[in-house]
């Protein structure tokens, strides 16, 4: 294969299908409903979260003064 039938090759129709791949991608995120997912999502390390561990609670610091 020649080098400028490849360059050409991506200069325009890979171009095209980059774009479009870009284009679905953007669709997809803003698609209707995505919003609940990703606030489910985005809220996973503040599940279950009421307070702070304390010295007696299993994997508690051992550095705590006793």
């Amino acid at each position: 294969m020649d080098y400028h039938i490849l360059r050409e090759f991506a200069d325009s129709w890979f171009l095209i299908f980059l774009f479009t791949f870009f284009l679905g991608i953007v669709v997809w995120v803003f698609r209707p409903g995505a919003r609940r997912t990703y606030e489910d999502t985005s809220a996973i390390p503040f599940r279950n979260e009421d307070k702070p561990a304390s010295s007696e609670e299993p994997g508690a610091s051992r550095d705590s003064k006793e």
